[in-house]
């Protein structure tokens, strides 16, 4: 769509606005091992309140991923959302792939921009890094949301049938699509109620403009997910964590949440948000913001720290 009007940059434009006049600006870190990372940080800096760090999933970058969210989080935390690397404006010419390098740049980039200790909110694939990054610094991450992240899946649960695809070159080509027709099955994976209509030009622009760089590397992270993993290997964090899911997801089924409830013990409290896929963050955001409030903006107490139930719903 060269030399044409594009909805998906114009839209970027506009989250871009809206980001800017939230009291957040945009910043390049180079982290100085061939990493650079993206990140929107405020631009005053309130030493009176907690620091709060939003990573995105698979997708768009992370200004498409959590723009519902800035303003009843801003008023409470000094919030810090980056691109993840290979997304937005963030790369690294590093051969790693695993969610635990992605973790370990993540709090390089909070610690060039001095912030030593953080709550951590991530969705899916930004799940696993908050996930590493509460096991790699457990002195520096202070809370843990986890949102539809598939943590404590095992390598074998595909081959027994757990997920709608079958392997993970279908995961990988459905998570990056390069086609309107891919473009439109990950949208019926993702969503309890997809889009009816979703017009040719529309998703051909939104697969160009944001589906286009970094498909290998991208691939390969999602490889790294799956490859050799086992429940027996997945460290127990020992942080508040809240895990939040949707009844309806299907790319992370609901028995992945109550396995991870059952290995993280009474350290974690379970929300499950009726009528909703695996992109809660846009299908449900006023009962996914309630969530996080409820469980961000209250103190670290006993009952925050032990919670025996199972999980509650949330219509």
């Amino acid at each position: 769509m060269a030399g044409c009007f594009s909805y998906t940059a114009s839209r970027d434009r506009c989250y871009r606005f809206s980001f800017s006049t939230s009291g957040l600006k945009s910043t390049t870190t180079d982290l100085g091992d061939g990493t650079i990372m993206h990140c929107w940080t405020p631009k005053s800096h309130n030493p009176s309140k907690p620091s709060l760090l939003l990573i995105h999933g698979m997708g768009a970058n992370a200004m498409w991923q959590w723009s519902d969210f800035l303003s009843p989080l801003s008023r409470r935390f000094n919030i810090f959302i980056p691109d993840l690397v290979f997304f937005g404006d963030s790369y690294s010419t590093r051969p790693e792939r695993s969610e635990s390098f992605q973790a370990r740049c993540v709090m390089a980039l909070m610690e060039a921009h001095g912030v030593h200790t953080v709550s951590v909110v991530g969705i899916s694939y930004g799940g696993f890094v908050a996930y590493s990054m509460a096991a790699q610094f457990p002195e520096s991450v202070v809370k843990v949301v986890l949102v539809c992240a598939g943590v404590c899946l095992e390598e074998k649960d595909m081959d027994e049938g757990m997920f709608k695809v079958k392997s993970v070159e279908e995961a990988a080509s459905l998570l990056i699509p390069q086609t309107p027709e891919e473009m439109r099955q990950l949208v019926q994976l993702t969503f309890a109620k997809p889009m009816k209509v979703m017009p040719t030009c529309f998703l051909t622009d939104y697969i160009e403009v944001m589906c286009t760089e970094y498909r290998q590397e991208k691939k390969e992270l999602i490889k790294s997910l799956h490859k050799d993993r086992k429940l027996a290997n997945l460290p127990r964090i020992t942080q508040p964590t809240l895990i939040v899911w949707g009844e309806q997801d299907q790319v992370f089924p609901l028995e992945l949440a109550h396995r991870l409830k059952r290995h993280l013990g009474e350290k974690a409290q379970l929300v499950v948000i009726k009528n909703a896929g695996h992109a809660i963050n846009k299908e449900k955001p006023k009962e996914l913001c309630k969530a996080l409030k409820s469980f961000l903006f209250s103190p670290i107490t006993p009952s925050l720290q032990g919670n025996n139930g199972n999980g509650h719903k949330v219509d």
